[in-house]
């Protein structure tokens, strides 16, 4: 009986066993030692090229079938040893891959099922020697493997500490593309979404290479309002905390003699706006310069290379020193940051590093961005329907006030009165940030939600620095849950947990809507931006959606259940009108706007 009709008795007896070696060496030998074998021919056809490159060599094909005989028993063995350990398993199935699960009968000896069995040794050796190829072969890397820690950049423990107390463990990609080259000493153009970490990815470099060779004023980091400056000057306290780094921030509406006492300290960073900068400039007495500056950062440079800003920079230019590492971060491309990153550097400098985003949209994945077409005379109604049902996905955002100081000597009167308070809190809106596009409208909406008991506060630049300061910290800490804004607030502010954004007027330029909205959506967590569109915004909004490259979907609100409040709304837009009457907030612009026109003279003239 031949070795196939003996497995196949074996088969027939009712208990499947794993094949062994010896069976696959009889199978083997009688397939090779038979004239038709396909098996053997197949093999020879896999060298078929070789033989016709080498033709002439004598005993060829025989050394050919001895080694592929020798690696077909080193094979064998391999899988002998991997199918024993499965047949003590216990499973019935594992058989071989060498067609050993079929059932095989008696007698049945034609060609077509030799050609089978040889196709399935032939199987068994590829396969294996695929394996072991897989083992020798070094892992390739992978795209996760590519992201670096700070350590690895050369970042001082003392500064990964204080990284890892901010919760922040491993670089963004904007981090990891441009700490390395500011740490070698080139310049930088870093473009990154909003909340990607921007700030981080400059602030390391200048720390870490002020710890080398500590003195003032070592830095200067220029941002285009002051609620940023303020900001950037927090988490740099924050990273150098355990180095001693002093900061110095210098914006206007704060007082310029304490400002210049503390330039007189020499701080090793300062964080500044052009214009409150060069005014201090131009009036020091020499006891201060920015002479020995190894940094100048402008944060936001989009905003700050327009017009607004140019006579202010090109001043600031010509005092810092030419041996300098120039920075520039951004959110938004814009021609001024091309044309920058595209000039030829100064003899004798490197060409600046230039990390630009390769996502086609500017806004970030997780924002979901909707547009509600409202008529410009009732946007009232349906923003105070809007603060009072958000979006499902923002419900949870919802934030209780914090709990006033206690007073031991309450009255009945006075505890039924928090409450009503009590109760009406549960109404109030996740946290909201609404953008406008002039201080009056900013101030004008506050009155209106204060009169329909939303708490909300206002930042805006007809407000004292102190006042702003203060209306921040309110929104932050979560005392009030609406903050109104113009875009002094639409740059670079990191507030935790913003839920909503509500563009009240879209802004002007596109690039302006990207930066709004980026206030929410942030560190890869979620939001919601809702834009009205008045019947004049029809231009801004395909204006908006070509810069962005995303399509705003249309948020359907219930007309009947938005009208439901319509004699109350319509109270408080009269109370609120009146408000800003009696205030005369008019006449202050007006002041504000002559104070401007003067000034602007007095520039020309001199």
């Amino acid at each position: 009986m031949s070795s196939r009709g003996a497995f196949g008795t074996s088969m027939k007896q009712g208990k499947k066993r794993a094949i062994t070696v010896d069976d696959l060496l009889k199978r083997q030998e009688e397939g090779l030692s038979n004239g038709s074998n396909r098996a053997a021919k197949r093999l020879k056809l896999r060298h078929l090229e070789s033989d016709e490159l080498n033709p002439g060599s004598d005993g060829h094909e025989e050394s050919e079938s001895e080694e592929n005989d020798n690696e077909m028993r080193r094979q064998s063995d391999e899988d002998r040893s991997s199918e024993a350990g499965s047949s003590e398993a216990g499973s019935e199935e594992d058989v071989g891959e060498d067609g050993g699960e079929e059932s095989l009968d008696d007698g049945d000896s034609s060609d077509k099922e030799d050609e089978q069995r040889g196709l399935s040794i032939v199987t068994v050796g590829d396969r294996m020697g695929a394996f072991v190829k897989k083992q020798i072969e070094p892992r390739p890397v992978l795209k996760q493997d590519t992201i670096q820690s700070f350590t690895s950049f050369g970042v001082s423990s003392a500064l990964v500490a204080a990284l890892t107390s901010m919760s922040i463990k491993v670089p963004t990609p904007v981090q990891a593309a441009c700490i390395p080259p500011l740490l070698a000493g080139r310049d930088c153009v870093g473009n990154a979404k909003t909340g990607s970490g921007k700030t981080i990815a400059f602030a390391l470099p200048i720390l870490q290479k002020l710890s080398v060779d500590p003195y003032g004023i070592y830095a200067l980091v220029l941002t285009p309002t002051r609620e940023l400056a303020f900001q950037i000057a927090e988490q740099f306290a924050v990273l150098g905390a355990a180095l001693n780094i002093r900061t110095a921030v210098v914006v206007g509406g704060m007082d310029m003699m304490a400002q210049a006492l503390e330039l007189e300290q020499r701080p090793h960073v300062v964080i500044a706006t052009p214009g409150r900068i060069v005014d201090h400039l131009r009036s020091t007495s020499g006891d201060w310069n920015l002479a020995r500056v190894k940094f100048l950062v402008l944060d936001e440079a989009d905003r700050l290379l327009t017009s607004t800003f140019t006579p202010e920079l090109s001043y600031l230019f010509n005092v810092l020193p030419k041996e300098r590492q120039t920075c520039l971060f951004t959110a938004t491309w814009t021609p001024s940051i091309e044309s920058v990153a595209n000039a030829p550097p100064r003899p004798g400098k490197q060409k600046p590093f230039i990390h630009r985003m390769t996502e086609t949209v500017e806004t970030v994945s997780t924002l979901k961005q909707h547009y509600v077409l409202v008529p410009s005379h009732v946007r009232e109604i349906y923003l105070f329907h809007l603060l009072c049902n958000p979006p499902e996905s923002t419900l949870h955002l919802r934030r209780a006030p914090p709990e006033p100081i206690k007073n031991a000597k309450k009255s009945t009167k006075k505890s039924r009165s928090k409450q009503s308070r009590d109760e009406e809190e549960l109404g109030q809106p996740p946290p909201t940030i609404i953008f406008c596009g002039k201080s009056r409208t900013a101030a004008y909406l506050t009155s209106l939600l204060k009169t329909l008991s939303i708490r909300s506060t206002a930042l805006h630049s007809r407000l004292t620095q102190r006042e702003r300061l203060s209306s921040l910290s309110l929104f932050k800490a979560s005392v009030v849950p609406v903050l109104i804004s113009t875009d002094v607030g639409a740059r670079g502010l990191d507030i935790e947990d913003v839920a909503m954004v509500i563009n009240w007027d879209l802004p002007l330029e596109p690039e302006e809507y990207t930066h709004r909205v980026g206030r929410t959506a942030r560190a890869g967590k979620g939001g919601v931006a809702v834009s009205f569109v008045t019947e004049k915004d029809e231009e801004r909004v395909l204006g908006i959606e070509n810069r962005i490259r995303t399509k705003l979907e249309e948020l359907e609100l219930p007309e009947s259940k938005v009208l439901e409040k319509l004699n109350v709304v319509s109270t408080a837009k009269r109370l609120a009108t009146m408000e800003l009457h009696d205030a005369k907030f008019g006449s202050r612009e007006e002041i504000h706007k002559i104070k401007t026109a003067r000034l602007s003279r007095v520039g020309d003239e001199a």
